[in-house]
């Protein structure tokens, strides 16, 4: 069976762009033996690889034996990564702090100590101008090393100095290490949970917060400090839906990276996904001028040089880029319009389909899938929302649940009565043993299962009756991620009115626009 996501070689030589492929082979026929020539098969064959498939492949290879293959394969990865690791950019502070390092060693390795603590003084400030902190401390090591054994007379207290700059490092790594290992797991929460279901779960986020937030003191914090801090308020707030919260550390993130340039291009994902969060506080909080001034920038930042500097950044880019833009007709009305995004979404997802996560796939799914909703296509609707619910998975149970509830609205719009009764209890089933019931679902499940016995004239009245209750629990905290996932209030508007979903939502839009209320801030969050 062909196996093209798990098999490591075929997923890095998919990776390889033209001139990638063409140094690799220039590379290897320089000292080209025996062995290598074979590896430069072996690479030419599973290029030609739609799939990986390992009986395919030596059939079609005869000269490459089923017992040879495992030491090929394993050979061509190293030269692979070897190859690419000559043409990697040489203002990379990594690759330039290993190998000024190197050069340190040899130095030392040839009695050269004066020079050699010469060079690690120069990678000790350039590491400390570029927040690297984990390369200081290890030439700080080399260089109490050095002075340990050999008298070099390099400066006066020289001990006392080095022993105060390792104490300042490992206090600033204890910090960085103590508040990214916050804004991880609170992200992972949020990952396999989305956001707080209930009490109990604000008061296990709020306990977990607190009693692992270290103490602060804002004028000892580097980048790497403030950026973790800012994460993790990021998390926290979204998970309790405190939109402010959310909104206020986002731009704090973002803002950390106008204020410090450099570490936009040591940090570049970290900045990516700083935007990211910063668009979707925008769109969480209706602030249509600010979305489209941060959508505008980050759709100049995907065409500059940084943006397209490698395939890690371009997929990222993709991702976050064409879920703003999806947003943004979310946020307009323009649902039908949104759909002219889909195909080039989906080209992407099948190109990019060896590095994309299952989060980003499920997230790209639902909103394509509200896209249609939004437009009257149902049928569209559910084929999205069939690819969630049939991809079993363990994260995002709040997608997962909300994918369930709209393909369930979808089938009541399209008239599905012999199926609707069947979805009602599984649906319902189903969200109650993730526990994301809230009061918004259950009235929703109250009235489809109602609405059954009800007659067209009293039909009408009954949405009215629906619309009242759900807005009235629009601001309550633990019911704003029902809102923010469905729109609900406009899907029932939209019954009421006799016309489609992204109607209503054009005029509200339109109306904003007008009024000066669209780009206004709307709070549905705990204070």
């Amino acid at each position: 069976m062909p196996n093209r996501s798990t098999d490591m070689l075929f997923q890095l030589i998919k990776s390889l762009e033209k001139g990638e492929k063409r140094n690799f082979k220039l590379y290897v026929k320089r000292n080209a033996s025996g062995e290598e020539l074979k590896i430069v098969q072996l690479f030419d064959a599973l290029d030609k690889m739609k799939d990986y498939d390992e009986v395919q492949l030596l059939q079609k290879n005869p000269s490459i034996k089923k017992q040879q293959l495992s030491n090929m394969k394993a050979h061509l990865y190293k030269e692979l990564l070897s190859s690419l690791r000559l043409i990697q950019p040489s203002d990379n502070i990594v690759r330039y702090a290993h190998e000024q390092l190197d050069f340190a060693g040899i130095l030392y390795n040839k009695g050269l100590y004066l020079q050699s603590l010469k060079l690690l003084d120069k990678l000790k400030e350039v590491a400390n101008s570029q927040h690297q902190y984990i390369y200081s401390l290890l030439t700080l090591q080399f260089e109490k090393k050095i002075e340990s054994m050999h008298i070099t007379r390099s400066m006066e207290n020289r001990a006392e100095t080095l022993s105060g700059e390792s104490e300042k490092i490992y206090h600033q790594l204890a910090l960085s290490n103590k508040l990214s290992n916050l804004a991880l797991e609170l992200y992972s929460w949020y990952i396999q949970n989305g956001h707080a279901r209930d009490k109990r779960d604000v008061h296990a986020v709020k306990v977990f917060f607190e009693s692992n937030l270290p103490p602060i003191h804002y004028d000892e914090l580097g980048f790497y400090e403030k950026l973790y801090l800012y994460q993790s308020y990021c998390w926290y707030g979204f998970i309790l839906q405190d939109l402010l919260m959310y909104y206020r550390y986002t731009q704090k993130w973002v803002s950390l990276f106008h204020e410090n340039e450099i570490m936009m291009r040591i940090e570049t994902g970290q900045y990516i996904r700083g935007m990211h969060n910063l668009l979707g506080a925008q769109f969480n909080l209706n602030n249509f001028d600010k979305f489209n001034e941060y959508l505008q920038q980050f759709e100049a930042f995907a065409q500059s040089d940084l943006g397209n500097s490698n395939d890690n950044i371009r997929i990222q880019t993709f991702v976050y880029l064409n879920t703003a833009r999806i947003n943004k007709h979310f946020l307009e009305g323009t649902f039908t319009e949104g759909l002219q995004l889909v195909p080039e979404i989906e080209k992407h997802l099948d190109e990019y389909k060896l590095h994309l996560d299952r989060h980003r796939v499920l997230v790209f799914y639902y909103k394509i899938a509200c896209l249609y909703f939004g437009s009257g296509d149902n049928e569209k609707a559910i084929d999205y929302l069939n690819k969630i619910i049939n991809w079993k998975v363990d994260l995002r149970t709040d997608l997962q649940c909300y994918a369930r509830l709209l393909h369930l609205i979808a089938h009541y719009e399209l008239g599905n009565d012999n199926l609707l009764e069947y979805l009602i209890k599984s649906v319902y089933r189903f969200m109650a043993k993730m526990k994301n019931l809230s009061i918004v679902e259950e009235e929703i499940f109250k009235f489809i299962r109602k609405s059954f016995n009800l007659s067209p004239k009293k039909l009408l009245p009954a949405f009215k009756s629906l619309k009242e209750k759900l807005e009235q629990l629009q601001g309550e905290p633990l019911e704003t991620r029902s809102f923010m996932y469905l729109d609900i209030i406009g899907w029932l508007e939209s019954k009421i009115e006799g016309v489609p979903v992204q109607e209503v939502r054009r005029r509200k839009f339109l109306e904003g626009r007008k009024s000066g209320s669209v780009g206004k801030i709307k709070v549905n969050s705990e204070k």
